[in-house]
């Protein structure tokens, strides 16, 4: 089983600027890689060029075809480099097509008076009462078999539930150091809400997703729970509007998640 560390490692610049990288087979949703580690590898192209002063503010990715677990390279570029901010694109290409590309932000601190903390909300099922979601192999995606995820709130896929909403516990399933880019993977690893009022499997995929940072700390313990709430907000014609919050384990708000999903069923 090749580990999230193993493919972060394998990244690397090259003296012309590119980088090559190889996806793997158990790092798939469907046909492509898994969206969170796409982005996860991007950011980190981009942190060899700028280096690790400025925080990680946004992520803007927009999925525009299946990366293969094959050999693929990533073009990154610096749009701007401002007082307080950095603004960085890396593109996922093959050939002359791209499949991938993420725009991020990184900035520093400011001064403000505006502080606004959500709470998260509480729920009946802690991790260890929760029911976890299976990996079987040729069913659940494949990616899916590096993390856990347990279900506070909401249905499995596919069970008909009545609301389009999941409160879901995430935690890597390989304990490991945690840093940026795993957190980006966490905040992606929970399968859309829409697909939990569904009573018979579809197919369905990601076209956008915007991430926001707010808590960057990755000094948690290896085995702690994160948690990510989502909700449809809204849907038409095969769209799915999605938004999300990433809990760090001692209850602070990490990030805002907001994705365009596409539904086949």
């Amino acid at each position: 089983m090749t580990c999230f560390n193993q493919l972060l490692d394998a990244v690397h610049l090259d003296d012309d600027g590119l980088c090559h990288s190889q996806g793997h087979p158990d790092w798939t949703q469907g046909r492509t890689l898994f969206g969170g580690l796409q982005t996860a590898l991007a950011v980190r192209v981009l942190r060899q060029k700028i280096g690790d002063a400025l925080p990680l503010r946004s992520v803007q990715t927009t999925f525009m075809a299946p990366v293969p677990p094959a050999a693929f390279t990533l073009v990154p570029q610096i749009l701007r480099m401002g007082g307080s901010t950095i603004h960085g694109e890396c593109r996922i290409v093959s050939g002359d097509d791209v499949l991938c590309s993420v725009v991020a932000v990184f900035g520093k601190s400011r001064p403000s008076s505006i502080r606004i903390a959500p709470a998260r909300p509480e729920i009946e099922r802690d991790p260890d009462a929760a029911a976890e979601l299976p990996f079987i192999d040729g069913l659940t995606p494949a990616f899916t078999q590096h993390f856990q995820l347990r279900w506070a709130q909401g249905g499995f896929p596919f069970t008909g539930a009545a609301q389009p909403r999941t409160r879901i516990h995430v935690r890597f399933r390989q304990p490991q150091t945690l840093t940026e880019a795993h957190l980006i993977a966490l905040a992606d690893t929970v399968p859309s809400p829409g697909l939990s009022v569904l009573k018979k499997p579809a197919m369905a995929s990601s076209m956008t997703w915007t991430l926001e940072l707010f808590d960057q700390r990755t000094e948690f313990a290896a085995q702690d729970w994160w948690r990510m709430d989502t909700v449809i907000d809204a849907a038409a014609e095969g769209y799915l509007g999605q938004s999300a919050h990433l809990w760090t384990p001692d209850g602070q708000l990490a990030a805002l998640s907001r994705q365009t999903v596409v539904a086949f069923g």
